[in-house]
């Protein structure tokens, strides 16, 4: 496969998957000590990669779930985030500024924070009452990240007896760092046509439901336009038939992103309109890869996860064509702001 590392993929994988048992652990000790929300709390890229799981909980768990964001909590705080809070900060680097910032209020309220790092030797990594230290990279944060906050979902609803296949989801979920490593090889012959695609427009409506929206979003934000400057206009199917469809003409690259939750029907509508309106829609749909072993309940879980696995694949394709690293950057981590 074009620039990537296998057993790098396979270790960092793994590595996500291994902080299950502590996870849980965790989990269950906030739980039985009078915990009364969970808040999902990242910047940037790491924050929209928290949003599968707090939509998990809150469409089927009676726990309070909140995701918001850091910057403005640290300015205003929430009336719901209080001394009885589970507080979730993911951050690769472990030095995000608006997170860092915001850690100490976090620690003024008594809030019990868990973050998630790649890197011990940071503020995040040393400021968490419980820490989870997962080495990873750009082109392997976004599975990592999924699978810690799914399992942290998980479970809250195990511990709360809102499910009772706890043991079974996680026992599939440890045979996905392989499975997901033949996905990404059966589809490497695929990834540069559909980067060709990308790169032909330097515009994109990208479109999602349910919890493969997030992705649409992270990668429309943070791959294409952070790290490759094209220009996109994220967009949930939902509200797509509100506003965005006036903007589908013959020349517009339409991205559609297909998952296998209950909400598959909103990406279909979208499927259905805009062929009649441009020939330029790219579709990506988690059902056409296979997972051997994986039941529909838990392919339904991991499909952002799926989603991320092929998309790195044609980001690397899509940097070679362009001639644009995916490391390069104006101002991001290289000017003051």
């Amino acid at each position: 496969m074009l620039n990537f590392d296998e057993e790098r993929f396979l270790r960092i994988q793994s590595g996500a998957l291994v902080l299950a048992q502590r996870l849980d652990h965790v989990i269950g000790t906030c739980l039985a000590a009078g915990a009364q929300n969970v808040f999902f709390l990242g910047t940037g890229g790491a924050a929209i990669l928290m949003q599968p799981a707090a939509q998990l909980l809150q469409r089927n768990s009676r726990f309070p779930a909140f995701i918001d964001l850091t910057a403005e909590l640290f300015i205003s705080s929430s009336v719901n985030l209080t001394a009885k809070s589970i507080v979730v900060m993911p951050s690769l680097s472990g030095t995000t500024k608006e997170s860092v910032a915001l850690l100490s209020k976090l620690k003024e309220i008594g809030a019990t924070v868990l973050t998630l790092v790649g890197h011990q030797e940071t503020p995040l990594g040393k400021g968490g009452d419980h820490v989870f230290v997962n080495f990873a990279e750009d082109d392997t944060s976004c599975e990592s990240f999924y699978l810690q906050s799914l399992i942290i979902a998980l479970s809250i609803m195990k511990h709360r007896g809102e499910i009772s296949n706890y043991d079974g989801i996680l026992g599939e979920l440890a045979t996905l760092p392989r499975l997901l490593l033949e996905v990404k090889r059966a589809f490497e012959g695929k990834a540069e046509a559909y980067a060709r695609a990308l790169a032909a427009s330097d515009y994109h409506i990208i479109i999602g439901a349910g919890n493969v929206w997030p992705e649409a979003f992270y990668y429309g934000m943070c791959i294409l336009e952070e790290m490759q400057w094209i220009r996109t206009r994220p967009v949930h199917a939902s509200d797509f038939f509100h506003g965005t469809l006036e903007l589908v003409d013959k020349e517009v690259s339409v991205i559609l992103f297909k998952g296998e939750d209950a909400y598959r029907p909103l990406a279909e509508r979208v499927q259905n309109f805009v062929p009649n309106y441009t020939q330029k829609l790219t579709v990506l749909d988690t059902a056409d890869f296979a997972l051997p072993g994986i039941s529909a309940e838990v392919r339904a879980l991991i499909s952002p996860v799926l989603l991320a696995t092929v998309l790195e694949r044609i980001s690397a394709h899509l940097e070679v064509l362009r001639n644009h690293p995916l490391t390069t950057r104006r101002y991001y981590k290289r000017v003051a702001y």
